[in-house]
């Protein structure tokens, strides 16, 4: 699948809610891509309100309604200021790909995503792929992780195994054992990220957004009692190909921690559930001593980032923990890189899942093409 270079565009409104992630990629193939330009857009305090409400189920059917049209307006604004910040004209764009904001994460019946593909359609005049997840619940998958092709196709290694770790509202990773080999490839999520993390952190300081810079957690101690209950948890020890979200890992189960261990140290905790979790899940289930290259929000938060390296001694010990951005480009963009590839791929007609991941019946062509 080589010949002239297309510009893609891949959107991701993540489970961590902070933003809406732009990113522009120049493919030649669907293992030879250049990130162009990559642009966040961050959510006002009242729009990640919004979106709560909506994820916690609080909404009407006129909120979910206009949410749906409002996060592809959110979604326009980031690819203005990316093709502003490029010079590139929409016109010179061969599509963009819309995952939209999941809502509801229930395979293997149904994955659910806000965000209407024709308001970007009429926007900007280009196929617009959306739907991502549908074909391969549908498949009998768990419509996630989708990432994963990304993963395989154009950050594994040459020459030895590498785990791509993702720490967003949700943790999940990807074994590669060597880039390109799709069948000896999976992925899954770990369990949280920072998503109970940041919960607890704004019961304990309100003022705050989330543990900003490990503020919140630094001021607390962990408490070994209640986080092994915590791990106890039928979901870490379940083998996968296996996902999750707020659904399970989300506003109640940050309140009903609060309730046990209120204060800083229900964010320390927190933060040791996430580190241990992943490195648990890396010790369980992934070969060798790989390396691993983190990216997501949770890679910034210092006192996790500590945390993972020392339980990933214990539970792994010769594994090597690296940043994404020391090997590719900045972290953040990658999720929406990912998915830019995704577009591209059924803007081809080539499957996008990694069957190995999702656990779906086969390979399937992922999403829907609006537009011209």
């Amino acid at each position: 699948m080589t010949g002239r270079p297309s510009l893609v565009i891949g959107l991701m409104s993540g489970t961590s809610l902070d933003g809406m992630d732009a990113a522009l990629v120049r493919f030649r193939s669907a293992t030879e891509a250049e990130l162009v330009g990559f642009f966040h857009r961050r959510y006002t305090s009242e729009q990640r309100e919004e979106l709560l409400r909506a994820l916690e189920g609080e909404a009407t059917p006129r909120d979910y309604a206009r949410l749906h049209v409002r996060l592809a307006d959110w979604g326009g604004e980031a690819i203005e200021r990316l093709l502003a910040q490029t010079h590139v004209k929409a016109t010179d764009v061969a599509g963009i790909a819309f995952p939209g904001q999941t809502l509801w994460h229930e395979p293997p019946t149904v994955s659910w995503q806000l965000g209407e593909p024709a308001v970007l359609v009429e926007r900007f005049g280009a196929k617009v792929i959306s739907g991502f997840r549908a074909s391969d619940v549908a498949a009998g998958g768990q419509g996630a992780p989708l990432v994963p092709m990304a993963d395989v196709e154009l950050f594994g290694a040459a020459d030895h195994p590498r785990v791509l770790l993702n720490i967003g509202g949700m943790a999940n990773l990807t074994y590669v054992e060597r880039r390109g080999k799709e069948e000896s490839s999976f992925a899954f999520d770990t369990g949280p990220g920072v998503a109970i993390i940041d919960a607890v952190a704004r019961m304990t300081a309100p003022e705050l957004p989330y543990d900003r810079d490990g503020q919140v957690s630094a001021q607390g101690k962990v408490n070994e009692k209640l986080l092994t209950e915590l791990i106890a948890d039928p979901y870490f020890h379940q083998a996968p190909p296996k996902t999750t979200g707020r659904e399970k890992f989300g506003q109640d189960y940050a309140e009903q921690l609060f309730e046990r261990l209120p204060g800083a140290d229900a964010v320390a905790t927190a933060v040791e559930l996430t580190a241990r979790t992943i490195a648990h899940a890396v010790a369980t289930w992934v070969p060798g001593t790989p390396e691993v290259v983190a990216s997501g929000g949770g890679v910034r938060h210092p006192r996790l980032w500590s945390a993972l390296g020392k339980a990933l001694e214990v539970h792994r010990a010769g594994a090597t923990l690296r940043k994404f951005d020391e090997l590719f480009f900045d972290g953040d963009a990658k999720e929406a890189v990912a998915f830019a590839l995704l577009g591209y791929l059924t803007l081809h007609g080539q499957p996008g899942n990694l069957p190995t991941a999702t656990g779906a019946r086969g390979p399937r062509v992922l999403g829907a093409i609006s537009g011209p």
